[in-house]
């Protein structure tokens, strides 16, 4: 079986409406799971205080941000190389999602930051990357918009994406290119001296899969939408021409 056969809009239809109840299940449970575990039953930094609690949110949030981008990134490219309408509409499906994503990032990070750095926002690498990110996402959005022909929408969107991942990297690797700035770095790493204490990474995993699976069901079930927008704009432009 080739990975290519989900290109066809019929058979990543029949495939989705059964994965799509199953990825909404574990999402719901991992998400309930991992929030309640975190914000409930760990205990209070002896630094950071009871707002170290805000990493089940923001850690997960912004990873999937940049995540987002890059599986955008990729469907991008085998839309631009393959002409795959799937792959084009699964971009823009995800776009929403991942704008929403950098949004909770965005604002759990001033929420911690406040009283741990004594301001809201600071111009840090990491931030002002992000910032941009958050940007390339409206504008993405905006694009699909503003275009009619939805294969030029998706060929000036996929170019766009490209541009944007710059910025997608350096919110992930900005830290380590720039080392005076203030945002700390991962909370999980390969490196077990980077990660936080078990207490708090086990929770953490639990909420970053959830997250995932989240995204998921909610890719599969935007996507699954396009395509019934798509085929409907083919219908009314049958009707148009008879």
């Amino acid at each position: 079986m080739s990975l290519w056969e989900y290109a066809n809009p019929k058979k990543f239809m029949d495939t989705s409406a059964r994965l799509l109840p199953w990825f909404t299940g574990l999402a719901a449970i991992t998400l309930v799971v991992g929030l309640v575990w975190g914000f409930f039953f760990t205990p209070d930094d002896f630094r950071q205080g009871s707002t170290v609690k805000i990493i089940y949110l923001h850690v997960p949030s912004a990873m999937m941000a940049i995540n987002i981008w890059v599986m955008m990134l990729v469907t991008s490219l085998i839309w631009l190389v393959r002409r795959h309408h799937v792959s084009a509409l699964a971009a823009k499906a995800a776009a929403p999602i991942g704008i929403t994503m950098t949004l909770i990032a965005l604002f759990t990070g001033a929420i911690w930051g406040q009283p741990m750095w004594g301001t809201w926002w600071v111009w840090d690498p990491r931030l002002t990357s992000f910032l941009m990110l958050f940007l390339f996402y409206l504008g993405y959005i905006a694009l699909w918009e503003a275009i009619d022909n939805p294969d030029t929408a998706a060929d000036l969107t996929a170019v766009l994406c490209l541009v944007g991942s710059v910025f997608a990297l350096l919110s992930r690797y900005a830290v380590l290119f720039w080392n005076q700035g203030l945002h700390q770095g991962a909370s999980l790493s390969l490196d077990a001296e980077e990660n936080v204490h078990d207490v708090f990474w086990l929770p953490l995993v639990v909420s970053i899969v959830g997250f995932v699976l989240f995204f998921v069901a909610l890719l599969l079930m935007r996507t699954r939408t396009e395509i019934r927008a798509r085929r409907l704009q083919a219908l009314q432009a049958r009707e148009r021409m008879a």
